[in-house]
């Protein structure tokens, strides 16, 4: 079988300014990798870098020619598990790149078997759960009418940035605005260990679900002391990368938080699903702000997850490409007519 591959850059402007605690962004920059084989079938995959990984732009087009050459190589999409671990060894580090390919890879195999992802994976579409929509670090009244706007849109499950030094008036206005709405907060590492404690006691008063990533992920003392001390669930963020992190952060968190722009790829993160549960922790699925061309793909995860933070297309002012229907954010695989991941150009 011959494989025909190529990527293209791609800059996407966000809906609105997304800031966090390190930063804010007006746009988001990806790359999409298509991999198509000589029946017509094309696979559809995207990488969304994040300096904070060590990855850029850059860095992606420069590794993918040497990422594809292995697909090309290999010449048969079928063998999903030898590939995701030749594109890990050729590059050991970069893990949106080689997600990009991984998932092109299972969108065209996906594809040539004529099912959805998750019937391919042999998933249960009814077992799906509803995305979170985030409402980035803002003045707080603009908080509030994002807030506001998402409720009207129908979101019922609200992710809420935090990090500043209005964390408890933010949250007490979001409730007020978003009374029956199911939310949680996530610091981006922003607080030291007893001011996590502290804060979270407060937070508690507000029905909040978890508490994403409190604190630095190099401070594994203080994330113990956080979990052990905490009025809320603790979900692991930075500190869940790849399937190796899940033993160390068992025992210090409630919740690990899984991406695929980190991990490197969906064979991985199938893995950390399984090795999480065998842990006795819960599984989230979040992701960075990226178009179709990879939400789509996580998406089929949602029957394996207890949360759901896939709202990267969501927060794109426009986003090229199409995906899993997500009626008010609930991911609606059932609803999903065409084979593979779902991604394709509108």
């Amino acid at each position: 079988m011959n494989l025909e591959t190529s990527f293209q850059r791609r800059t996407l402007p966000l809906e609105y300014p997304f800031t966090i605690s390190r930063g804010t962004k007006t746009e988001t920059e990806t790359v999409t990798v298509h991999i198509e084989d000589d029946e017509g079938n094309v696979g559809i995959g995207g990488a969304g870098p994040s300096e904070h990984y060590g990855e850029t732009l850059d860095t992606v087009e420069a590794l993918l020619p040497d990422l594809l050459a292995v697909v090309e190589d290999e010449n048969d999409p079928q063998q999903l598990a030898r590939i995701e671990r030749r594109l890990r060894e050729t590059v050991e580090r970069n893990p949106s790149a080689r997600c990009a390919v991984s998932i092109a890879l299972h969108d065209l195999v996906a594809k040539r078997h004529d099912e959805p992802l998750y019937r391919y994976w042999g998933l249960d579409a009814e077992e799906t759960i509803q995305s979170s929509y985030t409402i980035g670090i803002d003045d707080t009244e603009t908080m509030r009418e994002k807030t506001e706007t998402a409720v009207e849109r129908g979101y019922g499950t609200l992710k809420v940035k935090l990090g500043t030094d209005r964390d408890i008036e933010i949250i007490r206005t979001l409730r007020e605005v978003a009374p029956d709405a199911r939310l949680y907060v996530d610091a981006n590492e922003a607080w030291t260990p007893r001011e996590a404690v502290s804060k979270i006691e407060r937070l508690a008063e507000f029905d909040l679900e978890f508490v994403e990533q409190p604190i630095p992920a190099e401070n594994v003392e203080g994330q113990r002391f956080v979990y052990e001390n905490a009025a809320l669930p603790i979900a692991a963020d930075e500190s869940c990368i790849t399937v190796d992190d899940v033993p160390q952060i068992a025992g210090r968190y409630d919740i690990a938080n899984l991406k695929l722009m980190k991990c490197g790829g969906l064979q991985e993160a199938k893995r950390i699903i399984h090795t999480a549960r065998a842990h006795g922790m819960q599984v989230m699925c979040g992701c960075m702000n990226e178009s179709n061309a990879s939400i789509a793909a996580a998406c089929h995860l949602a029957p394996m997850l207890d949360y759901a933070d896939l709202d990267g297309s969501l927060l794109l002012e426009e986003d090229p490409y199409d995906g899993v229907p997500m009626p008010n954010g609930t991911i609606d695989l059932a609803a999903l007519d065409v084979p593979g991941t779902g991604a394709r150009l509108e």
